[in-house]
């Protein structure tokens, strides 16, 4: 699926600047810097503007969603699809977070930076709202987990395909 996405936005958003296309695929939930920083290599992006660009991409949304999650689900739950998706998130999110529950912020640390399905800044920010971990903890630990994640990536990627 993953391979796809990609396959997707190089087919449909070519017109835009590499760098831009890698910030975009970064930004994207399932596709995050994993996606993006095999697609700087493909665009003929330096590693070092590689890894930029996605760490960009991958921490745009984070803030936003660590501050406006609560208030637009607390909202949005009077409508049964959504109380549908916010049970599955909830239930999914909590699944795989054992590391946050047990350590708090070193744990979205941890839970961001192992680039594992389902981990990842976006799994890691419903981590730290469900847990009440405070928004700039939350965005500073989800930061550097990003930064462990870009660094570990990019030296798999250009190391071995580069």
């Amino acid at each position: 699926m993953k391979e796809r996405l990609q396959e997707f936005f190089l087919e449909n958003f070519s017109f835009l600047p590499p760098e831009l296309l890698v910030v975009l695929v970064s930004a994207m939930p399932i596709l995050e810097l994993r996606g993006g920083i095999p697609m700087a290599l493909l665009l003929g992006l330096a590693w070092y503007e590689a890894m930029i660009y996605a760490m960009i991409g991958n921490l745009l949304p984070i803030l936003p969603i660590l501050i406006l999650f609560r208030p637009i689900s607390q909202f949005m739950m009077r409508f049964a699809f959504y109380k549908r998706f916010y049970d599955w998130l909830y239930k999914r999110t909590m699944s795989k977070s054992e590391k946050v529950e047990k350590y708090g912020a070193l744990g979205l640390i941890l839970f961001t930076a192992v680039p594992l399905p389902t981990t990842g800044a976006y799994s890691a920010s419903l981590a730290a709202i469900l847990f009440f971990i405070p928004t700039k903890l939350a965005f500073a630990a989800i930061s550097f987990g990003v930064l462990i994640a870009g660094v570990g990536v990019t030296l798999f990627t250009y190391g071995f395909f580069g």
